[in-house]
């Protein structure tokens, strides 16, 4: 199972190539106070004088440590030891002149085999980004060390927590090491080694503290106690090593460094370990073999495997989603252009097909939010158009003054026997001419919605149009053209067929023919009504004729107290006996008329300002036109006449406007572009000279490309790894 180690080491330095952090990969991570003796177990661990060391801050960039186990006699210098084919066992079978050696990740492939250099390295990065006045960097330094005596470990060293700032230190140090430690101890597939000194009680630990907040459990806090050598005299660690004081559930190992004097005596690691066991066999003889340097790296070699044992299955399971999201990113950023002629070609056939598409409704890409393409012309014709016309009104911005006043001019000098139909003519071609705004109006939303699909085509259908900016903009500008030259056709066919309407009314239509023989039926039943209501004295037969004159028609029947009024128009003897004469009679019957409805309790008119009868000049210009009067019976009759005509016959014109405009609107604009857009693009843009032009990339998408090739190539790269593990090693 040692081989799960070397796996994750590969996996880590593959992202790291790459430049991401998306696995989060199991590690163990060095956490506690400042000096409490961290770089000083991870220099025992890999057994080489190798960390920079001193008293206060040291530690002030993450160093992310990885251990490789080599094999002692394996000599040959190489730079291929991330190969897979070089490791076998578990084992690494290439390796360099010299016993142990490293690497550091900035420096790419130089390998340092003096550990002095090494620390001077470390030394250096550090001040290269956090300065030389102990201030602190989240960035961490990679470094990779090959010995035959390690064991395969992946350690994080974080900085010391600390409480006040020192040097170039900010004010919120304490807050910033705190975010730096819990940002590398959250990931859940990290071991937390939470160093604590002996000589301190453990009740005030800050690394068990920090640990517990992400690992309440402590299902992967392991704590370790340093400095065993340095407590009170009379004073010993049994109770803590024993688990008695604080209980940790992977267990508490007891360890020994060395000492500042040692280090500046040079004294070696191997002779520090040494020391270590006698003193762990004088001091606490029944807890030295579950004690050490030796025994914590065994142990934390066992947790690590078994952790990543745990997370291997879906660490596997993790890397082929992505794999298969960047692989299906890749392909919509499609592939380098080659045939230039071939793609611009496709490309454009593409995006004709999926205009058309989106017009028919038979897109694969089909919008859920909101109505587009044909479904919303489909609900302009018949929602916003339909209802628009059934909200005019068929005698809308008329009233009954105007029918009266065009009927009363279109007879001209003569007063009428009949209502005259030039009235109505004028009167229905006035309202028709209402109908024209709204039809244009639809004709501008489906000019709209067809730019819209441009866009919505570009967006969801053609991907491949955003690799090539310069081609969609070529192509929105050609079927823009198309639709903008198409637009007058359309509107002028849709202004003809309102002008059509207008130029010959038909009242022989049959549907206006039945609407008038209703309305005759309704007319001559009101006549019998009237008829019923004359007084007895009066014969029947001489309502319908004038005294020396042909009968007169229904519709021009006077009513019963415009009696007179008829025998005098009529040219009757009476009309003749008339004193006063001509229109000076009319008046006086008028005057006589309005006293005559004062005393029926009606309300009367306002009497003429002037009258011959009194002796007074009358000019007749000055004579004022009433503006809202009451209207006769047979002026009611003519206008309720007219406005039933224009009515039953605006109602038909509506319903062909209705129907018409939609079907020319299609004809004109719709069909014909979708007809042809493809010969209009290919004839516009599949010109030699524009070729090279047109399919030229954005500088961000061939960029892209490459990013999301090398991540692909890097998860299948770690995939192969982890499924080689899987079948040789693990099951």
């Amino acid at each position: 199972m040692e081989a799960l180690i070397p796996v994750i080491n590969k996996l880590q330095d593959v992202f790291n190539t790459v430049g991401a952090d998306i696995i989060q990969l199991p590690q163990i991570a060095v956490v506690g106070t400042q000096s409490s003796g961290k770089s000083s177990v991870l220099e025992s661990l890999v057994g080489r004088d190798l960390l920079p060391r001193g008293t206060g801050i040291v530690t002030r960039r993450p160093l992310i440590l990885q251990l490789v186990n080599v094999d002692p006699d394996d000599r040959r210098k190489t730079s291929e030891e991330n190969d897979p084919s070089t490791w076998k066992d578990g084992r690494l079978y290439k390796g360099v002149d010299g016993e142990e050696w490293g690497k550091f990740l900035h420096t790419k492939n130089k390998i340092y085999t003096d550990f002095d250099e090494i620390r001077q390295e470390i030394e250096n990065e550090t001040e290269r980004i956090s300065g030389n006045n102990k201030g602190i960097s989240d960035e961490p330094i990679h470094l990779k060390i090959f010995s035959p005596h390690v064991v395969n470990l992946t350690l994080v060293d974080l900085p010391g927590i600390t409480k006040v700032p020192v040097g170039d230190q900010p004010k919120d140090i304490e807050i910033q090491i705190r975010e730096l430690i819990l940002k590398h101890i959250s990931n859940p597939n990290c071991i937390i080694l939470a160093v604590t000194a002996a000589n301190t009680d453990m009740a005030t630990s800050e690394a068990l503290k920090v640990a517990r907040e992400v690992d309440p459990d402590g299902r992967r806090t392991l704590a370790v106690v340093t400095k065993l050598d340095l407590m009170d005299a009379g004073t010993d660690a049994m109770d803590v090593l024993m688990g008695r004081v604080i209980p940790v559930k992977l267990g508490l190992i007891g360890v020994v460094n060395r000492s500042q004097l040692d280090i500046n005596n040079k004294k070696s690691v191997a002779d520090a370990i040494r020391d270590e066991h006698a003193f762990l066999q004088k001091k606490y003889p029944s807890l030295a073999n579950r004690n050490g340097t030796k025994y914590l790296a065994r142990t934390l070699n066992r947790l690590l495997m078994h952790h990543i044992r745990d997370c291997l299955p879906e660490l596997k399971t993790r890397i082929n989603v992505l794999a298969a999201q960047y692989q299906s990113l890749l392909s919509s950023y499609g592939e380098p252009v080659e045939d230039k002629s071939a793609t611009l070609l496709q490309l454009i056939t593409k995006f004709a097909a999926e205009y058309c598409n989106t017009i028919e409704g038979t897109a694969k890409y089909i919008e859920t939010a909101e109505l587009c393409g044909g479904a919303r012309i489909c609900y302009i014709f018949h929602e916003t158009f339909g209802r628009t016309l059934e909200s005019v009104d068929p005698l809308g911005g008329l009233t009954t003054i105007d029918v009266l006043t065009a009927i009363r001019n279109a007879t001209g000098p003569r007063p009428a026997l009949f209502v005259p139909e030039v009235s109505f003519e004028l009167l229905v071609k006035r309202q028709v001419k209402r109908l024209e705004e709204p039809s244009l109006r639809c004709v501008e939303l489906v000019h709209e919605e067809m730019q819209r699909i441009i866009q919505h085509c570009s967006n969801y259908s053609t991907q491949e149009l955003l690799r090539f900016p310069k081609l969609h903009d070529a192509i929105v500008e050609v079927v823009t053209s198309l639709l903008r030259k198409r637009l007058p056709v359309t509107n002028e066919m849709v202004h003809n067929l309102v002008a059509i309407e207008l130029a010959y009314i038909n009242t022989k239509h049959p549907d206006f023919a039945d609407a008038c023989g209703v309305m005759n039926n309704n007319i001559e039943e009101q006549r019998r009504n009237r008829m019923r209501e004359l007084p007895s004295a009066v014969p029947r037969d001489k309502s319908l004729k004038g005294p020396s004159g042909p009968p007169v028609f229904p519709s021009e029947a006077p009513a019963p107290g415009d009696a007179e009024g008829a025998k005098g128009a009529a040219g009757g003897p009476q009309g003749e006996q008339d004193g006063s004469g001509g229109w000076r009679g009319k008046l006086k019957k008028g005057e006589d008329g309005a006293m005559a409805e004062d005393q029926n309790g009606r309300p009367p008119q306002a009497p003429l300002p002037a009258s011959p009868m009194k002796g007074y000049a009358v000019n007749l210009l000055d004579v004022p036109v009433p503006v809202a009067r009451k209207l006769s019976a047979r002026e009611q009759r003519d206008c309720e006449v007219i406005e039933r005509l224009i009515k039953s016959y605006f109602l038909i014109v509506r319903k062909n406007i209705q129907d018409s405009v939609p079907k020319a609107v299609m004809h004109f604009l719709v069909n014909h572009v979708k007809d042809s857009l493809q010969s209009e693009l290919v004839g516009q843009l599949y010109k030699a000279g524009l070729l090279d032009d047109l399919l030229t990339e954005s500088e961000d998408m061939a960029q892209r490309r490459n990013e999301a090739a090398d991540m692909l190539k890097a998860l299948q790269k770690a995939s192969q790894v982890i499924a080689e593990i899987r079948e040789t090693h693990l099951w």
